[in-house]
């Protein structure tokens, strides 16, 4: 007999680094109970990150999407319109996928980043999050979560930043940050 599963609504936000890295944590222990994963990335795209190296190795019960144009270097980027074109159709797969119900955990990668940057708006993220069905649980990461996607979640974890080192001119290190 089979026990009824409450989805979640998991919410990663603040300024710290590892909301993605909890986020697949999450992804990878929902693996390995034999539970079906889409990860779907909305600003990442076009680099060769290790977790989705990883996720290919996986099978076909674990599949991550790079649905993004990649960094957004701020308000002034140029390339916004791209980016918020990707996201849009980022959005519309999340909208699909979330109503398949060929998955048990969905995890909307940096939605949060692409709400702040006004490449989709709130109203279609809380949208996203009424249709969902309730035996999926459900995660979203990315800065800065908005006050009613706080409220209508399950279990929210802020990251926050002690100490990095990029303030000591470190850059990126393959294997931490991709």
């Amino acid at each position: 007999m089979g026990e009824k599963r409450n989805g979640l609504i998991l919410v990663n936000t603040g300024n710290g680094k590892g909301k993605t890295t909890a986020a697949l944590g999450m992804a990878f222990r929902a693996w390995g109970q034999g539970m079906k994963v889409l990860v779907l990335q909305f600003i990442k795209g076009g680099w060769k990150y290790g977790e989705l190296k990883a996720a290919e190795k996986l099978g076909p019960n674990f599949e991550m999407r790079q649905m993004g144009e990649g960094f957004i270097k701020g308000p002034g980027d140029q390339s916004l319109e791209e980016h918020r074109q990707a996201a849009q159709e980022a959005l519309e797969a999340a909208s699909v996928e979330i109503s398949s119900g060929k998955y048990d955990l969905i995890i909307l990668d940096e939605i949060l980043y692409a709400v702040n940057y006004g490449l989709v708006s709130l109203d279609d993220v809380l949208g996203l999050m009424k249709k969902k069905p309730e035996s999926l649980h459900l995660v979203l990461t990315g800065r800065n979560a908005p006050p009613e996607v706080i409220e209508r979640a399950d279990l929210v974890t802020e990251m926050k930043e002690i100490k990095h080192h990029y303030t000591k001119g470190i850059p990126a290190q393959k294997g931490i940050e991709f």
